[in-house]
């Protein structure tokens, strides 16, 4: 057995100080009273003592340590093939994306999926950003993925125009953001907007390597936008109805990406999954060693938690006359 942090090991001769003067001196009032007039002052008491309860709280410091030090057991070296990817994740928040067709709405669909997505992929590093008429990063390319999900989940449009849907913004950030990748994904989380012609889009993304993944939400049929005073409607008075635009596919499939509709179950993010995976698969692999080590330091930390709460809560308390 060894220690991951073993500089950690040095506060325990600290704390066996402590313990130590715990036991040496005695509580003051011992030393100014006989034993006999001290037993007829001290009330009659059930429960642990003030030394045992300091004894329990001192050992429980120590044990806390132990884990803070990390003990494990090594078991050795495993070599493993690893595919190191990273992705830019471009999240549409158009108006649009706030229609009603599937619930609660196109947005937080989109962030839901998200979430099932970073459980699916292990390979590489991801960064997010969101757009609409203009993009702007919302976390920078990590392996956090808690850190991305928290960022996501409290996603902030207050301080966003959310009018348009430019889809040449992200893939302008993608170029940035991957600068020195000679093979850079792009995932859409989009509606489609309402362009028509993604030619433009289409040149930038060949011209700068960029595999655009298109993960497309909404129906054909529609839904309605709801805002605090109703449903949207145009300056014509009519209720504004917002379709996904397929027309987005060529955009992925021309740069070397995917198109993927959105579904209710799983089965859509793993196949997005797999087609990164497919397109980038051979061009990273690298063998990585990693070590191979089985965990203890929850046995001391138990047992720290164990011997605080019998230090905190076995007070001592009166009897009953």
């Amino acid at each position: 057995m060894k220690f991951v942090n073993e500089e950690f090991l040095l506060l325990i001769p600290l704390i066996l100080l402590l313990f130590y003067f715990v036991y040496k001196n005695r509580d003051s009032y011992e030393n100014l009273f006989t034993k006999e007039l001290l037993s007829k002052m001290i009330l009659k008491r059930r429960g642990l003592s003030k030394r045992i309860r300091n004894t329990l709280l001192i050992f429980s410091l120590v044990l806390t340590v132990l884990a803070i030090a990390r003990p494990v057991i090594e078991k050795g070296e495993i070599k493993v093939k690893a595919s190191k990817i990273d992705v830019v994740t471009a999240f549409d928040i158009s108006r649009s994306m706030f229609a009603n067709d599937i619930y609660p709405n196109r947005l937080e669909f989109a962030k839901r999926k998200f979430f099932t997505f970073l459980k699916e992929f292990k390979e590489g590093r991801i960064g997010v950003i969101g757009f609409s008429q203009r993009a702007f990063l919302i976390a920078p390319l990590t392996d956090d993925f808690e850190s991305l999900k928290f960022l996501v989940k409290n996603m902030s449009l207050d301080y966003v125009s959310l009018r348009g849907t430019n889809i040449l913004a992200p893939l302008e950030v993608t170029n940035n953001l991957l600068k020195n990748s000679t093979n850079k994904a792009l995932i859409l989380f989009t509606d489609g907007g309402d362009e028509e012609d993604f030619s433009k889009e289409i040149e930038y993304a060949k011209k700068h390597h960029i595999k655009v993944f298109v993960y497309a939400i909404g129906t054909k049929k529609g839904g309605v936008i709801k805002t605090k005073r109703g449903v949207l409607k145009d300056k014509n008075g009519d209720i504004v109805v917002v379709r996904r635009n397929d027309k987005i596919k060529e955009l992925a499939l021309k740069s070397g990406g995917a198109f993927i509709k959105a579904t209710l179950s799983n089965n859509d993010i793993k196949e997005l999954v797999s087609e990164i995976k497919k397109r980038f698969k051979a061009k990273d692999s690298q063998e990585i060693t990693i070590k191979d080590r089985k965990e203890l330091f929850y046995y001391p930390l138990i047992g720290s938690i164990l011997l605080l709460f019998a230090g905190l809560f076995s007070f001592p308390r009166r009897e009953a006359v």
